[in-house]
């Protein structure tokens, strides 16, 4: 497809693929969105947090339109990072040059999430040029650390920041690319919340031949690991499914075959609905743990909590665009992994992601229908429209 028969979206999206912005780096990407809020008089605020080695770029930028019934504040969210592109040769382009053919963009970050950010930018741009006195203010909030291990200098310092000032969000939409068969056909109203453990289980090692002189630390926890699979955590509700338990990792063992170990470290994550809370979960489990009498040590860390953004405006509002847009019946889902979402929900009472096709995020070769790019905008400007616009 031609240079000149592409939209203002999507060169814009080629525009950023092509800013190579491998977590923690942003690659200029803020900066060249900035330049534009700019120019429909968005205040905007560079915030840099991190280590020297691991320096992360954040952007905070609002415009402020008339004031009020309607003086809400939307505010779109997202990453300017990207996972790394994996090995050069498995690639049919290269990653960072953007290439088109046979109407699907290719390139890292085109579904995950550079499309969204254009879609963003571009939705905005024709909303403020339209409707300059629109009512409330549009706000942008992106990180370059959301595909990181940590999670820590990103959208979590933002949003304590706006907390400090009494900043007041109403509506959020996550650029995340949510859709799964069909663009448009799920929006994430929420997100499971995460809880992770290492359990060390004490044991005496020995001689297998000697087994009462040792005590084997896998035969004591293989009935705990049973009877926590067994267990029926809660029962979901409207919006999410059942908590699930799974042990990812098992590990003990000198590798000789002829020795009882000494200890077994195991790993286990839940991914929990809003009905159960972490401190509760954890309560269970070393309750099971004592019951059996072992001797152990445990550490928890909770990647994220839940949250949900019940049916009501936000979701009625996207729905809408969306099937105007796409004739796509849009369904809510909690599904999947975590999401900066879980931060935003802790100042803002509606958040949603919604974005492209998830089908090739994070692999080689990633991509993302051109078409998909110019009706992503379209919803993104519908929806600033209806919420801003009577």
């Amino acid at each position: 497809m031609p240079e000149n028969q592409l939209t203002t979206t999507q060169q814009l999206a080629q525009g950023l693929i092509a800013h190579p912005s491998v977590t923690p780096m942003d690659g200029g990407i803020q900066q060249l969105i900035a330049s534009r809020l700019k120019q429909l008089n968005f205040s905007c605020e560079t915030i840099m947090s991190g280590p020297d080695d691991f320096l992360v770029t954040n952007l905070w930028a609002i415009r402020r339109g008339t004031d009020g019934a309607q003086a809400k504040c939307l505010v779109f969210a997202g990453h300017t990072d990207v996972v790394p592109p994996g090995p050069m040769d498995k690639w049919n382009t290269n990653p960072f040059v953007p290439v088109i053919k046979d109407g699907i963009l290719y390139g890292r970050g085109a579904a995950d999430m550079k499309s969204s950010l254009a879609a963003f930018v571009v939705a905005t741009e024709e909303f403020v040029q339209q409707y300059p006195m629109h009512a409330g203010s549009i706000a942008f909030l992106l990180t370059s650390d959301e595909e990181g291990p940590k999670n820590t200098d990103g959208t979590v310092v933002v949003v304590n920041k706006l907390k400090e000032r009494q900043v007041k969000l109403d509506y959020c939409i996550v650029g995340e690319p949510t859709s799964s068969k069909v663009f448009g056909d799920t929006i994430k109203n929420g997100r499971r919340g995460s809880l992770s453990a290492k359990l060390s289980v004490k044991g005496i090692q020995g001689h297998v031949a000697y087994p009462h002189l040792g005590r084997n630390p896998i035969h004591q926890v293989a009935p705990v690991l049973a009877e926590l699979a067994q267990i029926q955590w809660d029962k979901g509700n409207e919006y999410f499914p059942p908590t699930t338990w799974q042990t990812s990792n098992f590990h003990a063992g000198t590798g000789a075959t002829n020795v009882i170990p000494g200890e077994a470290v195991i790993d286990f994550n839940f991914r929990f609905a809003s009905v159960s809370t972490a401190s509760s979960l954890a309560k269970q489990v070393e309750d099971i743990l004592n019951k059996h009498q072992l001797e152990y040590e445990i550490s928890w860390n909770q990647g994220g909590e839940p949250f949900l953004t019940p049916r009501g405006e936000l979701c009625d509002v996207l729905q809408s665009a969306i099937k105007e847009t796409t004739g796509v019946d849009a369904e809510l889902s909690t599904t999947g992994g975590t999401s900066d979402g879980r931060f935003i929900a802790k100042i803002c009472p509606q958040v949603v992601e919604f974005g492209p096709i998830n089908a090739t995020i994070h692999q080689v070769n990633e991509n993302i229908k051109v078409d998909d790019i110019e009706s992503l905008k379209d919803i993104y400007f519908t929806v600033l429209k209806k919420l801003m616009i009577q």
